[in-house]
């Protein structure tokens, strides 16, 4: 690891303040102690010892997740996942800042982690389900690069509708690596965007060359009447040209799957939009840190008679938040939406989203990929010259189930890293609408 930089040995008791290492203890909010411990297989004749440290949606729906044959490795109980060096830093840097204003908007944020971790009291606090979600929002995700393959199924059928690309993002703002502390984290002065995120399609044929460009605003941090929501342009070969997609449709169905685009990560859409309250914390297992070699390294692994699950992979327990989200608009299809989120590195762990009639509707949940594990395929998330180790938990699939269907949609991004593009010139290219038109 580099050397801390000087100003930073001065920070350290600031930062174990904000990402203090888990408690030992591995009972879970009830005081059950687990039956299994790491190293160990589970199969579907032992998997009620999952039970206590499972949601309990998850559980009442398990014949889509564990079946005959699975192989499920328990991991390491609480492991180290903290962020990197740089991040760190930057958090301590603005500790005591940020705060939460009118209609959940986020100020005097700069960069790094808003609120520390062991400051945030779920119980007594009634701000904290929107302290941490802006410390989700604001978490080491930003850039990234990934091959995807999208996959629809039906009760445990693969459907012949498919997709394959490239999907992109950069962080034009609020970036905590020290060179941009100049410019207040803004990759280019008086930036007006968070981010800007593209997908390129490849596959099937009659979808190949569709292009998106999604930029989000730094408006979207303020109040509902002083947001800007993001603004969407697709180009569609067939038609030759680019169609701007309105934002409502932020909460509609893509392209006839069952997540919507604020569903991706189990939430990507703006804070203050939704009403959030912490309801619990409690020891969780989830799908943590993979063993597998999903799309694009290999195509073949078993996710279940479903085609939906995690079970054959390596599981860890870990310390949770349950956060619920309420949506302010009266047209949003969910009546609402419970998240459960690692409490150190604020990964998505599991969310179950409720119709208007507050039926279970939908089960969303990950994996996860460390950074600095290299078994699998080798160095896949390289550093950069500000952060030589990355150190993120990076999830690298998203999957969905209609439990009132039986339908479900996979998304397998295993290659998915957080390394910055080389130049301002590639960023500039990147984020211009008028590439859409222009291959790639």
């Amino acid at each position: 690891m580099r050397h801390m930089s000087l100003y930073a040995s001065a920070l350290t008791a600031g930062l174990l303040l904000l990402f203090p290492v888990s408690a030992s203890a591995v009972d879970d909010a009830d005081g059950a102690a687990p039956q299994f411990q790491e190293g160990d297989v589970i199969t579907m004749e032992d998997v009620d010892k999952l039970k206590p440290f499972l949601p309990e949606q998850f559980w009442d729906n398990r014949d889509f997740f564990f079946y005959e044959g699975m192989q499920l490795l328990i991991g390491p109980t609480m492991r180290d996942y903290t962020p990197n060096e740089q991040f760190q830093e930057a958090s301590a840097r603005e500790y005591g800042k940020p705060r939460i204003g009118p209609d959940g908007s986020l100020e005097n944020f700069t960069a790094g982690r808003p609120f520390p971790q062991d400051e945030i009291d779920c119980k007594n606090d009634p701000q904290a389900g929107i302290k941490i979600m802006w410390d989700f929002s604001k978490g080491l995700g930003g850039d990234g690069q990934a091959h995807f393959f999208y996959s629809y199924w039906d009760r445990g059928e693969q459907l012949p509708l498919y997709y394959e690309g490239t999907g992109k993002t950069v962080k034009l703002s609020q970036r905590y690596e020290p060179k941009y502390q100049s410019t207040g984290g803004d990759i280019f002065r008086g930036e007006k965007r968070i981010n800007a995120f593209g997908v390129h399609v490849e596959a099937p044929f009659d979808a190949r060359g569709i292009e998106v460009l999604n930029y989000r605003y730094r408006t979207s941090d303020k109040t509902r009447k002083e947001a800007r929501n993001d603004d969407t342009w697709v180009y569609v070969p067939t038609l030759r040209r680019v169609r701007r997609i309105s934002s409502a449709q932020r909460t509609d169905a893509i392209a006839g799957t069952d997540f919507t685009m604020d569903d991706l990560r189990s939430f990507n859409g703006i804070v203050p939009q939704y009403d959030w309250t912490c309801l619990d914390e409690r020891k969780m297992i989830a799908p943590t840190n993979t063993i597998s070699k999903g799309y694009p390294y290999e195509k073949d692994h078993n996710f279940g008679p479903y085609g939906l699950s995690f079970a054959n992979d390596r599981w860890e327990l870990r310390d949770a938040w349950l956060v619920r989200m309420k949506p302010k608009n009266d047209d949003h299809p969910y009546h609402h939406k419970d998240i459960w989120l690692d409490k150190q590195t604020l990964a998505p762990l599991y969310s179950f989203a409720y119709d208007r009639k507050e039926e279970l509707w939908k089960i969303i949940w990950h994996m996860k990929r460390w950074s600095e594990d290299t078994d699998l395929t080798g160095v896949w998330f390289e550093g950069w010259d500000d952060v030589p180790e990355p150190r993120a938990l990076q999830v690298v699939s998203d999957m969905i189930v209609n439990v009132q269907t039986g339908t479900g949609n996979r998304i397998e991004f295993w290659d998915a890293h957080g390394t910055p593009p080389k130049s301002k010139g590639k960023i500039r290219r990147f984020i211009d609408v008028g590439r859409l038109t222009k291959g790639r």
